[in-house]
């Protein structure tokens, strides 16, 4: 039986100061059990000598010091893990609220978990087909790499990664893909679109949903995403699936660590976020890869609105940081009606060159990757000139360049969130759009290829 605390000494706002403690440990798990008997969690933050801080789940109205108990359970934050969670939606906590019963866990495991040594990692070398052009095409996603997604306030991510989430597979090996889907802090009506999307189109069987709203505690926000990875490790490294894990919004989460950080009255870093921010979310997104001598894998999207659109701002800073590279939604784009409005030219997968090719996707798709970018960044700016000068001004293969680049974006790039085109659909655009162009100025592309799948 754990022993029990009347020792409560002072509660400010999230966190509580409990007195005489014998034994705690950092990020054990307490119960708060109040006069009327009702319960409520806390975890430990802080150990000074006999004093423990911690921190509430719910909120503290209602707490008398001196008729509340306080005891501690001797582990940490646990998920119970089973291959039942397919198919499943649970909270920030890992319990069920989909109204099924509870999951029989074949085991129990900390949350928190421990990133790859790097030294038994294999290199992710192996492409994962989303179906969105503008990703396979040209910022290739490979197995076993931490991809995220940069994208502004109002822009649509959450239609971007439903799509992503149903449609993702890895080609030509019959071999078992899950998702897990983590929804940090996010309102009630996207909460019921995420779990409508993937019920609809019946990607909820392979899926596990962890949802955490914007009204429940911040605490719950931060533990949200680690729940999300303990489930994928489990089925990556014990079950041996292919995991596809996307946490939208990674905003949320670290605001709720500025929020826990502030009122532990921590020295602020960038932006009021806490200087260990660049730790935390390291110690997250580095969960994911691929273990030797393991079948499964885990490949990581996480989602995160830049504030102000700001690449700058800590949050996509540090993110781009520690990952391999970022997919960025364009704002211009979205007033132009492309959907998805994703800005292929500053976006970059840092890991797409080891994906691609022969026996991957085509033989011709490295060429036609660089062939695409060069001829679209020239489009680009042929259309500026073309604002400032007047069409007049422009040379004949200017013209047929900014054609290019608005037949790309309204072809290529725009695809809808209901299209579900294979790498085969997505490298056959590209020809049909590089057919605009002569020849003569596909310099990127081997002759041979030109000769099989040039069109003009």
């Amino acid at each position: 039986m754990a022993k029990e605390y009347r020792t409560i000494h002072e509660v400010a706002g999230p966190l509580m100061l409990v007195q005489g403690v014998e034994k705690a440990t950092y990020n054990e798990l307490g119960e708060i059990e109040l006069a009327n008997g009702e319960i409520r969690r806390c975890r430990v933050l802080e150990i000074n000598g006999t004093n423990a801080l911690v921190q509430l789940f719910e909120s503290s109205a209602g707490i008398n010091l001196a008729e509340s108990k306080v005891r501690f359970l001797g582990r940490g934050i646990e998920l119970g893990v089973s291959s039942d969670m397919l198919g499943r939606m649970f909270d920030g906590l890992g319990n069920p609220i989909d109204g099924g019963p509870a999951i029989i866990p074949e085991q129990r495991i900390d949350i928190n978990g421990v990133p790859m040594n790097p030294a038994a990692r294999n290199y992710p070398s192996e492409f994962i087909q989303t179906g969105v052009s503008a990703i396979d095409g040209l910022n290739t996603l490979v197995r076993g790499q931490k991809l995220p997604i940069f994208s502004g306030s109002g822009l649509p991510h959450a239609n971007l990664a439903a799509q992503i989430a149903r449609q993702a597979k890895v080609l030509g090996k019959d071999e078992s893909f899950a998702v897990v889907f983590a929804a940090v802090g996010i309102t009630f009506e996207e909460a019921n679109y995420f779990k409508e999307e993937f019920t609809k189109t019946g990607a909820i069987d392979r899926t596990v949903l962890f949802v955490n709203l914007a009204n429940d505690p911040a605490i719950e926000r931060i533990s949200t995403p680690r729940m999300a990875l303990t489930a994928a490790e489990f089925l990556a490294f014990e079950k041996g699936m292919h995991v596809l894990v996307i946490i939208t919004d990674i905003t949320n989460y670290a605001d709720a660590l500025r929020e826990v950080s502030a009122a532990r009255k921590e020295v602020p870093g960038r932006r009021g976020y806490p200087g260990y921010m660049y730790t935390d979310l390291a110690s997250m997104y580095e969960r994911a890869g691929r273990l030797k001598g393991k079948d499964g894998s885990i490949t990581l999207i996480p989602i995160l609105t830049m504030p102000e659109d700001d690449k700058t701002h800590p949050i996509p800073d540090l993110t781009g940081y520690i990952t391999e590279g970022q997919i960025i939604l364009s704002r211009e784009l979205y007033r132009k009606n492309i959907m998805p409005p994703i800005d292929v030219l500053p976006s970059l997968s840092r890991l797409k060159d080891k994906g691609i090719g022969e026996g991957k996707t085509r033989a011709d798709h490295a060429n036609t990757m660089n062939q695409l970018f060069a001829a679209y960044a020239r489009g680009k700016e042929a259309k500026e000139l073309m604002a400032i000068l007047g069409e007049a001004a422009l040379s004949d293969v200017d013209k047929l360049y900014a054609k290019f680049a608005e037949e790309f974006e309204e072809k290529y790039v725009s695809q809808g969130y209901e299209n579900d085109r294979s790498i085969e659909e997505t490298l056959n655009i590209g020809w049909e759009l590089l057919s605009i162009l002569p020849k003569s100025e596909l310099k990127r592309v081997k002759d041979e290829f030109i000769e099989q799948y040039y069109k003009g």
